[in-house]
């Protein structure tokens, strides 16, 4: 059973996913921050209804909030953007490890049944050559 896993492990392209952990890294840490500049950024100050305000004030105010709602959806754009780019290669990855896992598995089975074949034709032999000393 140990076998197996050994095997499985050396058929596992690790140049590959040695090469791309750096990609991988960067990505996640790019990743990481953005969340933690999004975090540390100030909350936008709670203000007065617009109503209790002068006109100029109130205009000013709904501009202020729509630049910082504009902020905050290009700062969720580029989240996205990286999470998709961090999950796209994690896919790559995993279709090679895939492959070269379901190449294994039939390598596995091709194994197998040679050596049944030749435990077969060994138990055969054995068989005739002891049905021959008897006789």
């Amino acid at each position: 059973m140990a076998i197996g896993w050994l095997a499985i492990i050396k058929s596992v392209p690790w140049t590959d996913v040695i090469s791309n952990a750096p990609k991988l890294a960067d990505g996640a840490k790019k990743l990481w921050n953005a969340v933690d500049r999004k975090r540390g950024a100030e909350a936008v100050a709670e203000q007065a209804a617009p109503s209790l305000l002068p006109e100029d004030e109130a205009r000013a105010a709904l501009e202020h909030r729509l630049a910082s709602m504009e902020a905050a959806t290009a700062d969720l754009h580029s989240q996205m953007l990286a999470c998709s780019e961090l999950i796209k290669a994690l896919a790559e990855q995993n279709t090679q490890l895939v492959g070269r896992i379901e190449t294994s598995r039939v390598r596995l089975l091709r194994l197998a049944g040679a050596t049944a074949l030749i435990a077969i034709v060994a138990v055969a032999s054995l068989a005739f050559l002891l049905a021959g000393r008897s006789a």
